[in-house]
């Protein structure tokens, strides 16, 4: 069965782009455009990674991961924070809020794939 992935980005170029690179890796894709709804999504579909931007309307990227990590169904679910900050300690304050790993904006698309695969495969470890 193919692992589910929920790409929760208000940008859709942004989430065209993540489609557009993995899909042909096999992944079964949902998308929301908004914090409260990847949470209603990651609880409806329960994904095995959820692709996260931090700056988003309705809930950011922070508030919807603190969720996830108290929910008692969801708090193992992998998560990436996909963000344009690129300041010292982002990475480390994405990691500390429960993030398992981190990515700035844009994209390298030759090593997003990579990237999401080792996530996944530390989640069945």
């Amino acid at each position: 069965m193919a692992e589910k992935i929920l790409v929760v980005e208000d940008n859709e170029q942004n989430r065209i782009l993540m489609r557009q690179i993995l899909t042909p890796h096999g992944y079964d894709m949902f998308e929301a455009t908004d914090g409260l709804m990847g949470l209603k999504m990651a609880r409806a579909h329960r994904p095995d990674l959820i692709i996260m931007d931090i700056q988003m309307p309705v809930m950011n990227g922070f508030m919807v991961i603190r969720e996830l990590r108290n929910d008692p169904e969801l708090r193992k679910t992998k998560a990436i924070a996909v963000t344009s900050f690129a300041m010292k300690g982002d990475r480390e304050k994405a990691l500390q809020a429960g993030f398992d790993e981190y990515i700035t904006k844009p994209v390298d698309t030759r090593i997003f794939p990579e990237l999401v695969r080792q996530v996944l495969d530390r989640a069945q470890t």
